[in-house]
């Protein structure tokens, strides 16, 4: 049986995801990643133009549910000025906080990011330069707002991530043997800086920055610039260190 409509519906709001543990994906790009990813479907809703997708007729054929709509109920589902036509239901996968903590490797930390496109960037960045997982803030944009997922192109299906308050983060990286290091302008300049083993890796709104969600943390990491530019925004700052911290990974295990 399909998804009650007013269901689906609440799931462009986070009070709905988080009370059905469910949200949206949209687009025949994103659709392809989440079934090359193995991320369970619940059910794929889409209009006559999103049913001539191939995806959606793989997806028929892998036994997902697909609901024919007119496009007029698929824009009621959409966020876009332009809907695909193809919005699919997933399960979130927020894991618990110890779980993200426990494997080798760096975690990010969204430490209070508020701006959606920062956030979805950020994930996709730590995947791509080998976190093992993300960790968001409990007072900063959700992983299932659909601008998060969108920006994250598919890694946000495949890293493993978890929700945090302050409180718990610190613990949490104490219980793990973890250091948290903060993206700070006044830390360590980023080139002269020794990342400890098994970092948490810290990035914080480009205005109010790391100190405005956590209270404090092992080192702090500045990217130093050549120009008068005042601050990168967040996607950008984190990309650059979680880049960084890769290529002192790598160096390491040339030696």
């Amino acid at each position: 049986m399909p998804l009650p409509a007013t269901l689906v519906r609440t799931l462009l709001k986070k009070k709905g995801r988080r009370e059905h543990g469910l949200f949206l994906l949209e687009g025949a790009s994103l659709l392809e990643e989440a079934l090359a990813s193995g991320l369970e479907l619940r059910e794929i809703r889409v209009s006559p133009a999103g049913r001539a997708s191939p995806v959606v007729t793989r997806a028929e054929t892998a036994g997902i549910p697909v609901v024919d709509e007119t496009a007029r109920a698929l824009e009621r589902l959409s966020d876009l000025e332009t809907p695909p036509g193809i919005v699919a239901v997933a399960p979130t996968k927020l894991q618990p906080l110890a779980h993200v903590l426990a494997p080798a490797g760096l975690v990010l930390l969204l430490a209070g990011v508020a701006d959606p496109g920062n956030a979805g960037t950020l994930v996709r960045a730590a995947e791509a330069f080998g976190a093992s997982g993300v960790v968001f803030a409990d007072s900063g944009v959700e992983p299932y707002n659909p601008k998060v997922v969108r920006a994250a192109m598919g890694s946000l299906f495949r890293l493993p991530h978890a929700l945090a308050s302050a409180s718990e983060i610190i613990a949490g990286a104490n219980a793990a043997h973890r250091r948290i290091v903060a993206a700070d302008p006044d830390g360590a300049p980023l080139d002269e800086f020794t990342f400890p083993d098994r970092p948490i890796v810290a990035i914080g709104s480009e205005r109010h920055g790391v100190a405005s969600w956590l209270p404090g943390w092992y080192a702090s990491a500045a990217i130093p610039h050549a120009g008068p530019t005042e601050s990168l925004n967040a996607g950008v700052a984190g990309a650059i260190v979680l880049y960084e911290w890769s290529v002192r990974q790598r160096a390491r295990l040339q030696k």
